[in-house]
């Protein structure tokens, strides 16, 4: 809002890898009716653990296994993945104990993680040198000949909760087809444009605005932002991103400064 100086509320996506939400629990996928001040929670991704805290920003395996247990449960070693031959299976099953036990495993709703989920899920990338390097690899490899994209669902009870299960048993059932992975990754940058697109339309529907700002770190993925831009352009939506402001942490003090201040962004 400060880059592109526009004031009022607008529905703002934030999709980031660490937020620290106001409920205690790591944000990173949310949907918020926003203006200068203040916001409220409209939508986010439904909460899974991040199992080992920090461990799992550094691991995207970790990742992998939260969101096939929170899918498959404990069935979820029955998969026929190359993740559960190629991570030991002890590692493994201490991770799902925690998960079980409710062991250093705080919530998230990072959209971050769920990429960083999807690369490990496909084989891309178990550990990582840096935030976003299992997502910028997924980016990179998906086939841009492929625009089919996987089922999606919510819960509309206390605010959208999009929930993975469709997604991530989409993932797995192409894994287990031999499917490549560039298509898979397409498909994921699919089912993400059109989720997105979709919870806005019934964010618009509920409260009548037209406008949408798209900030935070994973919209520094090229598909996904011209793609999502795309989506809400032809939806009739105002769209506002980053052309000079760092859309990741880099932004983060401007953004802070405007809301401290109560600034007018005239």
């Amino acid at each position: 809002m400060a880059e592109n100086r526009i004031q009022g509320k607008l529905i703002g996506l934030a999709f980031d890898g660490t937020g620290y939400g106001a409920d205690g629990a790591i944000w990173g996928g949310e949907f918020l009716i926003a203006d200068e001040t203040d916001f409220d929670r409209a939508g986010h991704l439904a909460y899974v653990p991040l199992p080992g805290g920090a461990a799992a920003i550094r691991e995207p395996w970790r990742m992998a296994a939260s969101y096939l247990y929170t899918v498959f449960g404990e069935k979820m070693m029955d998969l026929d993945l190359p993740l559960l031959r190629e991570i030991d299976t002890k590692k493994l099953m201490f991770v799902q104990d925690m998960m079980v036990k409710g062991v250093n495993c705080p919530r998230t709703s990072s959209m971050g993680r769920l990429f960083d989920a999807v690369a490990a899920i496909i084989g891309i990338r178990y550990t990582v040198a840096y935030e976003g390097q299992a997502a910028l690899e997924l980016e990179m490899l998906a086939d841009d000949g492929e625009w089919e994209g996987y089922p999606f669902e919510w819960l509309s009870e206390d605010g959208y909760q999009i929930l993975p299960h469709s997604i991530i048993q989409g993932v797995v059932r192409d894994m287990e087809n031999r499917v490549s992975p560039g298509v898979i990754s397409a498909r994921f940058h699919r089912t993400v444009i059109d989720m997105a697109a979709a919870l806005c339309r019934a964010i618009r529907q509920d409260s009548g605005l037209t406008r949408v700002g798209l900030s935070g770190g994973v919209f520094q993925n090229a598909m996904l932002l011209k793609g999502l831009i795309r989506e809400l352009s032809v939806d009739r939506f105002e769209v506002f991103s980053h052309s000079l402001v760092p859309a990741n942490d880099g932004g983060i003090s401007l953004g802070q400064a405007v809301c401290a201040a109560g600034v007018k962004l005239m």
